[in-house]
């Protein structure tokens, strides 16, 4: 591994970590080509808010995985914030950030419709779910994939349902599925999300937020698989949250007095990077969660930072 002139060790040579090995070729002292490394990656966008009243749920943050082939130099890691849910009927939930590593984007989610006011869920890496109303038209869900990517990053929110003087909000869609359109008085499902074993364990993320309607039960629709908030089923119920660092989509709420209650805020996005742990350098910014998994080191991001290859 060192260097020697008879005895006396010279100096030994890196490349990241990874200490070289020489060795002669007649008179030359020959060293290895070593290939820069890969980095598997993960970047989830942030969700989306739920909206308000009857409301569609908050659309799920963007879901990207792949390889960055021959990984050197300084890498950005961004994490997006999670969407706030509607407070009143004036506005639909709050479409989430993006999170980004390298020149990697997944978009945020889009925020959930508000009943009769802002009934069409927004776009987003997800689309947020449409809201139920007495307006016939209007109530489709946003759209997922935007702006386009291959493949695709998310998946489109369902429509609301109409009905004079209520109706139903739609679930916002998810990483490997779209909303649930909203029946009579039920709101739609929020879709589900996509799976990942980067981290060394089987997990979910990305869920779209549940949609809402007047109901019996607390919560009346469910969000998707992945940490998708669910969507509220009683009068003056607050939407269930997104779950953090999932990029999950937060519940539409259910309000028939005004400024009691809020839509469910999404879940805040999430960047996970993995490469062999002879090629891993030890210089990061920004805090990252490091763990081990056989050869592999990993690298999660709850926020901001950077990692020099």
């Amino acid at each position: 591994m060192a260097i020697y002139k008879n005895t006396t060790e010279l100096l030994k040579v890196y490349k990241g970590a990874a200490e070289l090995s020489a060795v002669y070729f007649g008179a030359n002292l020959i060293f290895p080509i070593i290939p820069d490394y890969s980095i598997d990656y993960l970047v989830i966008g942030s969700g989306a808010g739920g909206g308000y009243n009857k409301s569609g749920g908050g659309g799920a943050g963007g879901f990207r995985n792949g390889t960055l082939i021959d990984a050197s130099g300084l890498y950005n890691i961004v994490i997006g914030s999670g969407g706030g849910g509607a407070v009143s009927g004036g506005s639909r939930g709050i479409s989430g950030g993006n999170s980004s590593f390298a020149s990697i984007t997944s978009a945020g989610g889009g925020g959930g419709g508000t009943y009769n006011l802002y009934m069409v869920g927004l776009d987003g890496g997800s689309g947020g779910g449409g809201a139920g109303g007495d307006n016939p038209s209007s109530r489709a869900g946003g759209a997922g994939n935007v702006p386009s990517v291959s493949p695709s990053q998310g998946n489109n929110g369902g429509s609301g349902y109409y009905l004079i003087g209520g109706g139903s909000g739609a679930g916002g869609g998810g990483a490997s599925a779209a909303g649930q359109t909203a029946t009579s008085n039920n709101g739609g499902a929020g879709g589900n999300g996509q799976s990942s074993s980067i981290s060394g364990t089987l997990t979910f993320y990305a869920g779209g937020g549940g949609g809402a309607s007047f109901q019996s039960t607390a919560f009346n629709s469910t969000g998707g698989t992945g940490g998708g908030g669910n969507g509220a089923g009683l009068t003056n119920t607050d939407g269930g949250n997104g779950v953090i660092n999932t990029g999950s989509g937060g519940g539409g709420n259910q309000a028939r007095s005004s400024g009691t209650t809020t839509g469910g805020n999404g879940g805040s996005g999430l960047v996970i990077l993995k490469m062999p742990t002879v090629s891993y350098t030890g210089t990061t910014t920004g805090s990252p969660t490091v763990t081990t998994d056989g050869t592999d080191t990993i690298l999660t991001y709850t926020g901001s930072g950077t990692y020099t290859a």
